[in-house]
């Protein structure tokens, strides 16, 4: 068999609006596997088909390549539909593990923390160059903490309070896996001012960030060691998988930016949500246009085990 061939079969899920229309995308998927040389094996399952969103899955037996078949799908596939091709095996996952900003929150906490200081654009370009795998997230982390020196704690409870959001379908992602006995753990670059309260509000069972250091009343523009970057995030996982007695193989992880790569290769399934390019290349399926919902239908989840929150 020619390299990066697989003979078993695997699972072609979309994610669409409900305008789509079931029936609709189940013909959509058909044909893009289809043509994507994934032969499809029985008829379509049918996940949800009532809003917030519609879903349908194959399954497929691979004719190419896993990585080309995904490319082959997302490209054929109408804008608007989230698609993934999962293994079968080990598909309820019983460990997620996130990165925060832009995938559990919508914001990066560190730019907007930056706007209490008249700062915002000149920290969110040095944080998209490093999110983007251009600068070393250790040394942009702390040349953006440093920027921060004498800022008062007060900014940081009303960046919080003021411009942090909930990244659509976070809460119903959490309280759904975490009612099916998966552990949930919040990792981000970020700090862990904001890990705390964000995993609180969302329902993770724990969180790991890194420390904003201060003297009681500002910022002291340093960072805590050692600080939390893509090795970190590796190890967190390798570790959580470890306690609660899972393989990687049973571990989903998300996230957006380069240092979020390690856990995202070595999960079970590894999702980029709204990410750079690079990451999303180096996963095994993205989201671009729904919402954290698809990450259930993803692991086989229907409309009716989804708690909705």
């Amino acid at each position: 068999m020619p390299p990066n061939l697989h003979s078993e079969t695997r699972v072609a899920v979309a994610v669409a609006p409900p305008s789509v229309g079931t029936g609709s995308l189940e013909e959509l998927l058909k044909q893009a596997c289809q043509n994507a040389d994934l032969e499809p094996l029985g008829p379509a399952r049918k996940l949800s088909e009532a809003p917030p969103w519609v879903c349908v899955e194959y399954d497929v037996r691979l004719q190419t390549s896993r990585e080309e078949a995904r490319r082959t799908l997302e490209r054929l596939m109408p804008e608007g539909i989230d698609i993934a091709l999962v293994e079968q095996t080990h598909r309820r996952k019983k460990l997620l593990i996130s990165d925060m900003d832009s995938t559990m929150i919508e914001q990066e906490c560190l730019d907007e923390l930056a706007g209490y200081a008249g700062l915002k654009e000149e920290i969110a370009a040095i944080t998209a160059r490093a999110m983007a795998g251009e600068l070393d997230f250790e040394s942009a982390l702390t040349e953006r903490v440093a920027r921060l020196k004498g800022l008062s704690l007060e900014a940081l409870a009303r960046c919080y309070e003021e411009r942090i959001t909930l990244m659509p379908g976070a809460r119903t992602l959490v309280t759904t896996m975490a009612g099916h006995g998966a552990h949930c753990l919040l990792v981000s670059g970020g700090f862990t001012y904001f890990t705390s309260r964000v995993a609180a509000a969302i329902g993770f069972h724990a969180d790991q960030g890194n420390q904003l250091m201060d003297d009681g009343a500002v910022l002291t523009g340093s960072v805590g060691l050692p600080i939390l970057g893509r090795q970190a995030k590796l190890e967190a996982l390798q570790a959580a998988a470890e306690t609660h007695g899972l393989t990687l193989a049973d571990s989903l992880a998300m996230g957006d930016g380069a240092n979020d790569l390690a856990m995202i290769s070595a999960a079970g399934l590894g999702l980029a949500v709204h990410a750079k390019p690079v990451v999303a290349a180096a996963s095994d399926a993205a989201i671009l246009h729904t919402d954290l919902t698809a990450a259930l239908f993803f692991q086989g989840y229907t409309g009716r085990d989804i708690v909705w929150r």
